[in-house]
C-alpha cells in the first residue's frame, strides 16, 4: 500500500498511563493519550505504528462490514446475566483443575479488554465473551485464572495456561484477529 497520510483523532484521558492506538472498522484511528503529552510525541508514535495502522485499514477495506458485530449500550444489560452464568460455570470448571481461589466474578462493558484479574483476586470479564467461540472464551477465562498465581506474563504464567490449553498459542492468535471485527 502506498503511504498515505493518516487521519486520526486524539482523546486525552486523565486515567491513561501510556499512548494507546485503536483502528476501527469504519476506518477511524483513535489515539488515547495521557493529559500533557506533547503533539510531537503523538506524531512520532503514529509514525512508528504506521505500518500496523495501514495493515488494519487494509483489513477493514477488505471486510464486508455487514458481517461485523456492533453493540449498542442496551446490549450490555441484555446479555450481562447470561455472560455471568456462562463465565461462572467455566471458572468453576477450571478452578477444579487449578485449585485456586478467587474473590468474585464481575461482568463489565469494556471497549478494549476481554478480561482482567485484580490484586483483590477479582476476575473481570467483558460481557461480549458470550459471543465468542468456546475455545476463545476458555482461553480468556484460563488466562485470567492464571493471573491469580502469576500476576505477569512470564514463562511460568504461560506454562500455567498451557497446563489446561496446550494449543493456547493458536487460540491467542485467532482471538487477536477476531478482536478486529468484534468490538
Amino acid at each position: 500500500m502506498p503511504e498515505e497520510s493518516i487521519q486520526y483523532t486524539i482523546r486525552k484521558s486523565k486515567r491513561a498511563k501510556r499512548l494507546r492506538l485503536a483502528v476501527y472498522c469504519d476506518g477511524s484511528v483513535i489515539v488515547t493519550t495521557p493529559v500533557g503529552v506533547q503533539r510531537s510525541i503523538i506524531q512520532d508514535f503514529i509514525f512508528e505504528k504506521r505500518q500496523w495502522i495501514y495493515e488494519k485499514l487494509d483489513f477493514f477495506r477488505g471486510v464486508d462490514t455487514r458481517t461485523i458485530r456492533t453493540f449498542a449500550k442496551d446490549d450490555y444489560m441484555l446479555y450481562k446475566k447470561a455472560a455471568l452464568a456462562l463465565v461462572t460455570q467455566r471458572v468453576e470448571y477450571f478452578m477444579k483443575i487449578y485449585g485456586y481461589t478467587y474473590n468474585e466474578i464481575n461482568i463489565k462493558n469494556q471497549k478494549t479488554r476481554w478480561g482482567s484479574c485484580s490484586k483483590k483476586r477479582n476476575l473481570n470479564f467483558n460481557y461480549k465473551i458470550i459471543f465468542l467461540p468456546e475455545a476463545m472464551r476458555d482461553y480468556i477465562i484460563v488466562h485470567e485464572i492464571c493471573h491469580l498465581i502469576e500476576f505477569n506474563h512470564s514463562k511460568k504464567f504461560w506454562h500455567l495456561v498451557e497446563k489446561v490449553l496446550p494449543g493456547y498459542i493458536d487460540i491467542k492468535k485467532q482471538l487477536q484477529s477476531f478482536d478486529l471485527v468484534f468490538k
